[in-house]
C-alpha cells in the first residue's frame, strides 16, 4: 500500500513535469536571461527544483506583457521503457504542440495505430482514423437526446499547472530526499539531473528528471525497485512561429473521419474521471469478522448500517421514497459509481469501439424504457434528484448491468449435507474500475404488497443481477450474446420483478417467460421452500428451461439435484468439482466451488445463497484478490428484516 502511494507521488510528479513540457509553447527568448540567472544561483537540489517549477509556471501562464503567446512549442514524447505499465504504453510516441493559453494538439502512435486529440480554444476533439471515428466537443449542444432543449454551457478555463509551484516544491521537499547527479558525459552543456528518493527508507522507488539549460525536462525515469521501470523522453523541444488557427482544429473531411459533434461536458468529465478509474482503485482486504453491527445514518424509513465492515442499506416505502433514501444515504458512493461507469468506462469505450457511447446507450435506453415498470423509473429519478445528478444520468447509469457476465449453480438434495440448498453466483465483470469500493447489500421493503428482498449490488443501481426474496426465491444472471436487441424489459429490472412478485419457482419462471426480454441471458433460479431449481436460457424470441440433472448441448454434464451454469473450461471445472464432492457440500465447501478457475480474473463479486434458511454470504474483490478469494461475510435475510444494529448515529 505504501509502495502504491510512493508510485502515485512520482506519477503525479511525472504528469506535472510532462504537462509543463507539453504546454511550454509560449516561452519567449526574453525570459532566458532570468532563467540563466536562476540556474547559476541554484546549487542545491531544492533550489534547482524550485527554479524549474517557477520556470514552468511562467511558461504555462506567462505575464500579460510577454510576446511568448505568439509562439508554438513542439516536441516528440517517447515512452522508451514501460515495465509494470499496461502493454499498450510501451513504445508509445506522441508529437505534441502547445500554444498558451488554450491550444494543444497531440498525435500519438501506439501499437502501430495513430490517435490524435486536441484543444482549440473552447472545443475539444479526438480522431482515430483506423476506427473511422472522430469527435468534436462543443458547448451549445444538447447533453442528452431525451432533453434536446437542455444545452451544454461548459466553458473551458485557460490551461494551467495542476498546483502552484511553491506548493509542489514544498510537498516534494517533505516527502523525498533530493540529489543532483552528474549528467552523462555526452549531455549538452547546462544539463542537470535531479533525483528524488522517498524519505521512507523501506521503499526503494526513485524518480530522476533530466533538465536542459532552460530547465525544461529532457527525460523522466521512475523505478520502484520491483516491477516498475519507466522512462519517458522529450525529443528536441523547440519554439516555432505561431501556428495558424486552422492547424489546431479537428481534421476536416478528406483528412480523416468526419467528426461527430457532442456535448463538451461529456469529454471534460471523461478527462476528469479517467485518472480515477486508472489509479484510484484501492480496496482494503477485510479482516476477520467480529459480528459488529451498527446503524450509521437514517433517512426517512431508510437507514444505512455497517455489518462486519460492509455496507448494508435498508430501503422502505414507495419508489420515490426508496430512491430518495438510497440517494441521501449513499450520495458519495453513488456519484463515484455513476461518474466512473457513465463518463469513465462509458465514454472511454467510445475510443476502443469507434462508436460514441452516449449515442449508443441513449438509443438503447429509449427502446427499453417503454417496457420498464414506471415504479423503477420513479425510483431512479428520485435517486438522481437526491444526489444532484440529472435524471438522464441516473437512468443511463442503471442501464450498465445489462452488460454483466457470470457463472452460477444450485445444488441440493443428495448433492449436499443434510439435503441443504446452496445457490452460488459468480459475477465476472471489469474488476478494477471502481465498482468494488461501492459495493453494498440492499434490503428492500417496497410498498404495494410486494415481497421484501435483498439485492447484492452497487450504490446507485436499482435493478438487480444477484438477489433473494423473503419467500426463498434466489436468482443469478449470466450474460450472453445478442447485444443490441433492446426491445424488451431490461434484464436487471426483470430480475427485480421476479424478486418482488414471485413466491414460487413456477411464478419466477412465468415472469421470465412472459417478458418481453432483451438480448441473450442465462439464469439460475432456486426455490428454498421446495428445494428445486432450474436454469433458464432466454433470448427475445426463445426460452429454454434446464431442469436439475438435465444435460444440454452447451451443458453436457447433467448432475442429479444440481443446476450448473457456466461456459467453456469454467463449466468443465465446475462440473468436475461438483461430481468430486457430491453429497459432501455444506456452506464452506459450496463457497470453494466458486474459486479460480471457475471464477475469472475479472471476478468482482461472489455470493452464496441458502434459500431454505434465507442465509447468504457475500464476497467482493479487493485490490489484491478476486472476490472468491476474499472474506465471505455472512448475513441472514430473516435477521435483517426483523432486527437492526446498535450505536445509532445522532
Amino acid at each position: 500500500m505504501a509502495r502504491n502511494r510512493l508510485a502515485h507521488t512520482f506519477v503525479c510528479l511525472t504528469v506535472f513535469l510532462a504537462g509543463a513540457s507539453l504546454r511550454a509553447g509560449d516561452v519567449a527568448r526574453a525570459g532566458a536571461a532570468a532563467t540563466d540567472a536562476r540556474v547559476t544561483e541554484a546549487q542545491k537540489p531544492i533550489e534547482v527544483l524550485s527554479a524549474a517549477l517557477s520556470r514552468w509556471a511562467e511558461i504555462v501562464q506567462p505575464p500579460q506583457d510577454q510576446a511568448a503567446r505568439a509562439q508554438t512549442f513542439v516536441t516528440r514524447v517517447t515512452v522508451s521503457k514501460a515495465e509494470g505499465l499496461p502493454g499498450a504504453v510501451a513504445g508509445l510516441t506522441a508529437d505534441v504542440a502547445f500554444q498558451a493559453p488554450d491550444r494543444l494538439r497531440v498525435s500519438a502512435v501506439a501499437g502501430g495505430k495513430t490517435y490524435s486529440l486536441g484543444r482549440d480554444v473552447q472545443t475539444l476533439w479526438a480522431s482515430i482514423p483506423h476506427k473511422d471515428f472522430a469527435l468534436v466537443g462543443k458547448s451549445g449542444v444538447a447533453r442528452f437526446q431525451a432533453h434536446p432543449d437542455e444545452l451544454d454551457n461548459t466553458v473551458l478555463p485557460p490551461i494551467s499547472l495542476p498546483v502552484e509551484p511553491g506548493a509542489a516544491a514544498f510537498a516534494l521537499a517533505l516527502k523525498t530526499k533530493m540529489f543532483l547527479d552528474r549528467p552523462e558525459a555526452e549531455a549538452a552543456a547546462g544539463t542537470r539531473v535531479l533525483r528524488l528518493v522517498s524519505n521512507d527508507d523501506r521503499l526503494k522507488g526513485e524518480a530522476r528528471v533530466w533538465l536542459n539549460a532552460d530547465l525544461l525536462p529532457l527525460k523522466l525515469t521512475y523505478q520502484d525497485g520491483g516491477k516498475t521501470d519507466v522512462e519517458v523522453q522529450f525529443d528536441h523541444p523547440r519554439l516555432e512561429a505561431a501556428w495558424p488557427a486552422e492547424k489546431w482544429s479537428a481534421p476536416v473531411k478528406g483528412a480523416g473521419p468526419k467528426p461527430q459533434t457532442v456535448a463538451l461536458s461529456h469529454l471534460v468529465k471523461f478527462i476528469n474521471v479517467a485518472p480515477q478509474v486508472l489509479l484510484d482503485n484501492h480496496v482494503p482486504t477485510l479482516g476477520p469478522a467480529t459480528g459488529q453491527r451498527r446503524v450509521v445514518a437514517r433517512e426517512g424509513n431508510g437507514r444505512l448500517e455497517t455489518i462486519d465492515g460492509t455496507r448494508v442499506l435498508f430501503l422502505q416505502g414507495s419508489p420515490a421514497e426508496m430512491g430518495t433514501q438510497h440517494g441521501k444515504l449513499l450520495k458519495r458512493e453513488i456519484l463515484n459509481t455513476m461518474n466512473r461507469i457513465v463518463y469513465g468506462i462509458g465514454v472511454g469505450s467510445s475510443f476502443d469501439r469507434g462508436k460514441w457511447f452516449f449515442g449508443e446507450i441513449e438509443s438503447a435506453q429509449a427502446r427499453v424504457e417503454k417496457f420498464t415498470d414506471p415504479r423503477y423509473l420513479a425510483e431512479m429519478d428520485a435517486l438522481a434528484d437526491a444526489v444532484g445528478a440529472t435524471r438522464a444520468e441516473g437512468r443511463l447509469a442503471n442501464f450498465f448491468p445489462e452488460l454483466f457476465h457470470c457463472s452460477g449453480f444450485s445444488i441440493f438434495g443428495k448433492a449436499t449435507v443434510r439435503g441443504r440448498m446452496y445457490h452460488g453466483r459468480v459475477l465476472d465483470y471489469m474488476r478494477g474500475i471502481g465498482l468494488e469500493q461501492n459495493a453494498v447489500v440492499m434490503v428492500y421493503r417496497p410498498d404495494g404488497g410486494r415481497n421484501a428482498w435483498v439485492n447484492v449490488g452497487y450504490a446507485g443501481f436499482v435493478g438487480s443481477v444477484t438477489a433473494m426474496n423473503e419467500k426463498g426465491i434466489s436468482i443469478g444472471e449470466m450474460g450472453g450474446r445478442g447485444y443490441g436487441n433492446w426491445d424488451g424489459k431490461p434484464m436487471a429490472q426483470l430480475v427485480r420483478e421476479v424478486m418482488e412478485k414471485a413466491s414460487t419457482l413456477d411464478e419466477a419462471v412465468a415472469i421470465m417467460r412472459t417478458g418481453p426480454r432483451t438480448c441473450e441471458y442465462y439464469y439460475v433460479i432456486s426455490d428454498g421452500k421446495t428445494k428445486d431449481a432450474v436454469g433458464v436460457a432466454a433470448t427475445p424470441d426463445t426460452f429454454e428451461v434446464i431442469k436439475p440433472g438435465q444435460s444440454h448441448p452447451r451443458l453436457p454434464h447433467g448432475v442429479p439435484d444440481a443446476v450448473l451454469l457456466s461456459a467453456g473450461d469454467r463449466y468443465e471445472e465446475l462440473a468436475r468439482r461438483v461430481q468430486a464432492g457430491y453429497g459432501k457440500f455444506d456452506a464452506e465447501a459450496s463457497i470453494k466451488l466458486m474459486s479460480r478457475p471457475v471464477c475469472m480474473t475479472s471476478n468482482i463479486q461472489s455470493v452464496l445463497f441458502a434459500p431454505d434458511t434465507l442465509e447468504f454470504w457475500v464476497a467482493n474483490a479487493d485490490s489484491k484478490n478476486v472476490a472468491s478469494h476474499t472474506r465471505f461475510t455472512h448475513y441472514s435475510l430473516k435477521d435483517l428484516l426483523t432486527n437492526e444494529g446498535t450505536a445509532d448515529a445522532r
